[in-house]
């Protein structure tokens, strides 16, 4: 049986995943940690906190402990508008040119956003006639996660996931029928071909890519996991990769904060960058 879990190991769990990750989980979330906390000692066989807690200071279980705290809650084409945006606005003209088209998927959980960008992206190619190099950029912390988005399976409830109807899925997955209501999808080697996925963590001082590397950058629904001291810093290093009429997309309860003044809004948080 795993250790009984008290308030003092639910506030240390709290104070190093901000300290090691940035995630900010408040009091109101101490159910949440208790049970991610009771799951790890499971999984690692955890039968002291006060001595996993000690050698995770030491940098042993950061990984583990990292995945087991991140939220990894995801769909394909989720909020639709985003990707009907990229269709209808940006990519006729930007796909005229000769120059690559990049985007960044920030936060990309187990792979379902990245590979709806890319399906887009190779949708969009078709419909234009573009011979233009496109890619993705997917990143996330979690490396778990990151081991399923490379691999690109999935079971798709369409009940729960209605699928957009503008483009032939099975032009970019293998479709097969599970049950009634489930379909399995995996991704087809075309998108996997123009995706690339890598570790990296939000709350970095830096990020590996170059300045105004990217025409777009999704970063949805992950800003809500951190104070808003630090969603501006985010926000604020994530801008620095975004070209001069680059496009940000957010999530529907986040809000571009201190960085108002510097962008054009079009709604549905939909924000395009027109300054430094």
């Amino acid at each position: 049986m795993p250790p009984t879990i008290n308030q003092t190991y639910i506030n240390q769990a709290r104070t190093l995943i901000y300290k090691i990750a940035g995630l900010y989980l408040p009091t109101n979330k101490d159910s949440i940690i208790k049970n991610r906390l009771d799951k790890l000692a499971r999984d690692l066989d955890i039968e002291d906190y006060e001595e996993f807690f000690s050698e995770l200071k030491r940098g042993l279980y950061k990984q583990d402990f990292i995945n087991a705290f991140t939220t990894n809650k995801t769909d394909f084409f989720r909020e639709g508008f985003h990707f009907k945006d990229m269709i209808d606005r940006i990519l006729p003209q930007r796909l005229l040119s000769d120059e690559p088209f990049r985007v960044l998927c920030a936060a990309s959980s187990t792979g379902e956003e990245p590979y709806s960008i890319a399906a887009t992206l190779l949708f969009a190619k078709e419909v234009y006639q573009s011979t233009a190099q496109v890619s993705v950029q997917a990143i996330d912390i979690d490396t778990s996660v990151l081991e399923t988005a490379k691999a690109g399976k999935y079971v798709v409830d369409t009940h729960l996931n209605p699928l957009p109807d503008w483009l032939e899925l099975k032009d970019y997955f293998d479709i097969s029928t599970k049950d009634k209501h489930k379909i399995i999808m995996n991704a087809k080697q075309c998108l996997k071909d123009i995706l690339s996925f890598k570790q990296q963590n939000l709350s970095d001082k830096t990020y590996s890519f170059g300045v105004k590397e990217f025409d777009v950058i999704f970063c949805r629904n992950v800003l809500i996991y951190f104070k808003v001291e630090d969603q501006e810093k985010i926000l604020n290093r994530l801008f620095s990769y975004l070209k001069i009429g680059g496009t940000l997309y957010l999530g529907h309860s986040e809000s571009i904060l201190g960085l108002a003044y510097k962008v054009d809004r079009l709604g549905q948080n939909i924000f395009v960058k027109v300054m430094e």
